[in-house]
This record gives C-alpha cells, sequence and structure tokens, in this order.
C-alpha cells in the first residue's frame, strides 16, 4: 500500500520511511509560528520551563497581526513582550509595525514557507500552508512553546480524505466558493482530524491564491490539515520567493484513503454562508434579498492582490458603495498594499467612498476595524462567521468571495456583479 502526500512528508521528518494513519510521532517542525494573540503565552510557558535557548532562531515566526496597529493598552502589552523576546533570542522571522501583514498571506510570500516543510501555528488557519504542498496545521500556544524548545511537535498522523476536483469554474466562481460548497457538503466536522487532499483535472488550473484561499478553509470542515499537490504553478510561485531548499511530495496510485469525493465544480454558483455556520452555504441566487450594513474584503482567506483586483473591478462599475455600506478593504500584506496602490486600485476603493486599512486580522476575530453593533448584518471575504464573530452576538455576518462582497457594497443587499 502507498503514502499519501501527507504521510510523505510527515515520515520524512520522522526519519521514517513510512507512517500510518493513527500512529503517534514526533516530527521535526520546519517553521514555528504565533502570534500577538498566542505567543504571549508560549513565551510565558517557556520562560517558566527556565530553557536557555530556542532551538533553531531562523525557524521561529512571530507575526503581530491579530491587533496591528495595536488598539489598546493590553495589545500594545502583549507586543512588548513578544518582542523583547525576539530581541533577546535574535529571532530572525519577527514581524510589526510597518512589516507586518497577515501571518497566513505573509510567511508564504516571503518564501519562509516552502513545500516539504512541516509547519505549526499557535493559530488555527496555519492549514493555509498547505496551498504550497506543505504539512501545516494549528495548534495550542503550549504546543509552540514546546517547539521553540525542542523543534519537534508531538501528534497522531491523520486519515486522508481525498477530494476531486473536475469540471470548470463558472462565471464570478473562485476558491472560496469551492471550499465553502465542500464544507456545505460534508458540514464542519467533515473532515474532523483529517488531511484533506485537493486534487483532480481542475486543482491544475488553480491559481496560488486560490488554493491557498481553498487550504485556508479546511479548518472550517474540522481538517487537521488541507493540501496540494505542487506543480508548475507552484513551482512559479515558490522558486522567486523561497528562503530554503524545498520538495515536492506527492500521493502514491495506491495510497489508501478514509474517504473519496468527486466534485463537479460545473455545478458550483457563486456561494455565500449565512449565520451561523461556515456549512450553511447556499448559492448567492437562492438567498432571499438581505440588506446590509457592512462589507469587509480583506483577511487571510481572501485579502490578496488578486482579491483586490477583482473587487476594484467591480466596484469601479458601480462607482460609489452604498451610503448605507461601511465598506473595509484591508490588504493582507505591505506588499498587497504596494501593488494595489501601483496599480491604482486604492484609489478606486477611496473615490467609491470605502476605507483602506493597514494590513491587519481586525474585524476578522471582532478586535478591531470593523466591529459589528446588535443586529448589524456584514458580508465578508473572511473566514467564519460564527456567533458574535465580528463584534455583538446579535450581529450576522455572511461569508463570501470578493466579487459578490463588493457587489453587495454597491447595492447595499447581498447581490452579484451581473447586478451592477
Amino acid at each position: 500500500m502507498g503514502s499519501t502526500i501527507t504521510e510523505k512528508i510527515l515520515a520524512s521528518h520522522c526519519g521514517k520511511k513510512v507512517v500510518e494513519p493513527n500512529e503517534f510521532i514526533e516530527p521535526k517542525v520546519d517553521i514555528a509560528l504565533s502570534n500577538d494573540v498566542t505567543a504571549p503565552l508560549a513565551v510565558k510557558e517557556f520562560r517558566k520551563a527556565k530553557i536557555k535557548k530556542v532551538f533553531n532562531k531562523n525557524k521561529i515566526a512571530f507575526v503581530m497581526d491579530h491587533f496591528t496597529p495595536n488598539k489598546d493598552i493590553l495589545s500594545a502589552e502583549h507586543v512588548k513582550f513578544v518582542r523583547e523576546f525576539a530581541k533577546e533570542h535574535k529571532i530572525k522571522h519577527y514581524y510589526e509595525g510597518g512589516n507586518v501583514g497577515v501571518e497566513h498571506a505573509l510567511l508564504p510570500e516571503k518564501g519562509i514557507i516552502v513545500p516539504g516543510d512541516v509547519v505549526i501555528g499557535a493559530d488555527s488557519h496555519t492549514c493555509t500552508y498547505g496551498a504550497l504542498g506543505a504539512f501545516s496545521t494549528g495548534v495550542g500556544s503550549t504546543d509552540v512553546s514546546a517547539a521553540i524548545a525542542t523543534g519537534k511537535v508531538w501528534f497522531k498522523v491523520p486519515n486522508s480524505i481525498k477530494f476531486v476536483l473536475t469540471g470548470k469554474l463558472n462565471k464570478w466562481v473562485s476558491g472560496k466558493d469551492i471550499i465553502l460548497y465542500i464544507i456545505g457538503l460534508i458540514g464542519v466536522d467533515g473532515a474532523l482530524y483529517n488531511s484533506m487532499e485537493f486534487a483532480g483535472p481542475l486543482c491544475k488550473k488553480l491559481t496560488m491564491a486560490d488554493r491557498l484561499t481553498i487550504a485556508n478553509m479546511a479548518i472550517e470542515a474540522g481538517g487537521k490539515s488541507g493540501i496540494f499537490t505542487p506543480d508548475e504553478i507552484t513551482e512559479n510561485y515558490v522558486a522567486k520567493r523561497a528562503q530554503r531548499k524545498y520538495k515536492f511530495y506527492t500521493s502514491d496510485k495506491d495510497a489508501k484513503y478514509l474517504k473519496i469525493f468527486e466534485i463537479d465544480c460545473n455545478k458550483i454558483l457563486p456561494q455565500v454562508a449565512i449565520p451561523f455556520l461556515p456549512s450553511n452555504t447556499k448559492a448567492v441566487k437562492d438567498i432571499k434579498k438581505t440588506y446590509i450594513d457592512q462589507v469587509v474584503i480583506g483577511s487571510c482567506t481572501n485579502g490578496r492582490i488578486e482579491d483586490l483586483r477583482i473587487a476594484a473591478s467591480i466596484i469601479k462599475k458601480g462607482k460609489k458603495v452604498n451610503p448605507n455600506v461601511r465598506t473595509f478593504i484591508i490588504p493582507a500584506t505591505p506588499e498587497v498594499y504596494s501593488q494595489a496602490l501601483d496599480e491604482g486600485l486604492l484609489r478606486i476603493f477611496m473615490d467609491a467612498g470605502a476605507v483602506i486599512s493597514a494590513p491587519t486580522c481586525g474585524p476578522c476575530l471582532g478586535g478591531h476595524m470593523g466591529i459589528l453593533a446588535s443586529g448589524e448584518k456584514c458580508v465578508s471575504t473572511t473566514n467564519r462567521n460564527f456567533v458574535g464573530r465580528m463584534g455583538h452576538v446579535e450581529s450576522q455576518l455572511f461569508l463570501a468571495n470578493p466579487a459578490i462582497a463588493a457587489a453587495s457594497a454597491i447595492k447595499g443587499y447581498i447581490a452579484t456583479p451581473d447586478e451592477i
């Protein structure tokens, strides 16, 4: 019996020829990641253990992205605490201020994470890096603390579920719609502790931006990880960025899967996840007219330059966002911000009446830069729509792709670009 791509990567990091699903392992870690919310606890536990030295100053990443720029005294103190630790241990990958971006967009962009890596992060959306052909998963802060001390992490090898994507993308359909459709199909626990492996002929045509979006939301189906087989598109993205050598792994033809789903993407129309679960998905055309108060375009899911280009192309046609809709544009990284500036996208957003933010996670987790009041409704390109996720527990959050979000900002209700 052959091995999946996930099993091969994990085996290589354990010094084994093969690993089996449900086997407990202790692989070496290529990157251990945490942010301004989760790093303070990891640092605290590291110091409590009286460990003198991190395992490798070049394999740790601290990204101060959730409450950046610091929104209050507590967030400022948290960042100061982590900053001092990073200076003490000469951590190479420390990002704050003008250098910071949303972690899961920033690290691939900078080539810090590469194909074949094992990555852990004290943030559930660490599964994003599977788009590069890496095994990456979210863990707790104490796990990160142990990893930055030892260079290893302990967990169980996941089973793999294969999603074979066929067909072609319909108008206004993107990676966001594919993953929302899949989550709607299998549920928020449909891939619980499993690796979601995306394969099939359509995968070879998906952009890296779409792959990153799909892998990012594997956790919304309960997945331990999401992963794509690296190919020419991966090579084109990684070759000019990689800070380290990398390796492409592929699944064997006789690899064993827990389940295999055939997804005919010809059937997927633009999707919206309605409150209060990412699995509450419907085609936009099947949603009754729903007026909204806010739109957010950004986050680790859809804050890349490709997303901003789509949004700008639609907002430009509509000329102005609806006066009743606060519209926030949040480039995921400084590089994305710079590109959007050079391409004139930010001017389009400003002229339309949108608010442009510095790179931040901000509203996605109900932190700042766009909090909802009681009874308010928001269309967002973020990844979760749980009760109170973006503010008041009586607010409502609808998840959609950038095209739907932009059209909704113009119309004042959940809409498609064809209505502009």
